[in-house]
């Protein structure tokens, strides 16, 4: 009978330090990143929000219109899953499986997403009319597929991330990650600098604000939510805590819940944090 209970309690004080560690760590939860925009629910893994956020900051920095950016994630749907892959059909890879064959670049520049999605860019704008065509005949054009109807399945999801990461659809890009303690401003400016092009920012330790250029009220609201959009979707990859702008906040530590009211950010400024 006493072996009994000796066991018993071996268990039970077993069973609490067992938990006792697992309480100590946070507890992980599904990434993923999400554009909501009418009806259309558009749900993304991180590798897939942070390419097509780049894409549309790149198009933004060239002064293409959103309809661009619709276009490029609709096609990288199609050709990579938005995904960076280094392999594909023949000499295909990256994120549109460019073929280093037809000019496209080295296949070290193509697996550069920044030359592969101007690259892209590139070649849409000498189509004539694509801003008002068909977005499967648009990138077909570009892409000149064995398969010429296969974009247009993805153009639901392409159209609600291109509105929410462009500026349009305030607050409904946002991105469940799990808090990173990894995160450098240093890295946050040189990437904004490098996809939107040189934007003023005020640098203070772990903070980084970018007063927005003056303009029309819904100029300035699109750009400044493009660019909060922008750091959520890279703020996986880059270790970011916090993006404030228009009266709301995203947090990583809470980022479950998406974008909150917090009266104290600015209208017209973008400040992001770092640990």
């Amino acid at each position: 009978m006493r072996l009994r209970w000796f066991v018993v309690l071996g268990l039970v004080a077993a069973s609490v330090l067992f938990a006792t560690v697992i309480s100590d760590r946070t507890p992980l939860r599904s990434e993923f990143c999400v554009a909501e925009v009418g009806t259309v629910r558009a749900q993304v893994d991180l590798e897939q929000g942070r390419w097509a956020s780049l894409m549309a900051a790149i198009a933004q920095q060239r002064g293409l219109p959103p309809r661009a950016t619709t276009i490029a994630i609709a096609t990288a749907f199609q050709e990579s899953k938005i995904h960076n892959i280094d392999y594909g059909d023949r000499d295909s890879v990256g994120l549109f499986q460019q073929r280093p064959s037809q000019g496209w670049g080295t296949v070290e520049e193509i697996l550069d997403p920044h030359h592969s999605i101007g690259a892209f860019y590139d070649a849409l704008v000498k189509v004539d009319d694509y801003e008002t065509m068909d977005i499967n005949d648009a990138a077909q054009l570009v892409q000149r597929s064995g398969f010429p109807r296969a974009y247009a399945q993805h153009e639901e999801y392409a159209r609600a991330l291109a509105s929410s990461l462009r500026g349009y659809s305030p607050t409904e890009f946002t991105c469940q990650v799990n808090a990173s303690s990894i995160g450098s401003t240093t890295a946050v400016v040189e990437d904004v600098t490098l996809a939107f092009g040189d934007i003023e920012v005020v640098r203070d330790g772990d903070d980084a604000s970018y007063p927005l250029a003056p303009g029309t009220v819904d100029d300035v609201n699109a750009r400044g939510w493009a660019l909060a959009h922008y750091l959520v979707g890279q703020a996986s990859a880059l270790g970011i805590t916090e993006v404030t702008f228009d009266r709301r906040v995203w947090t990583a530590a809470d980022s479950n819940r998406g974008w909150v009211k917090d009266l104290d950010a600015a209208t017209d400024t973008v400040t992001v944090s770092t640990n």
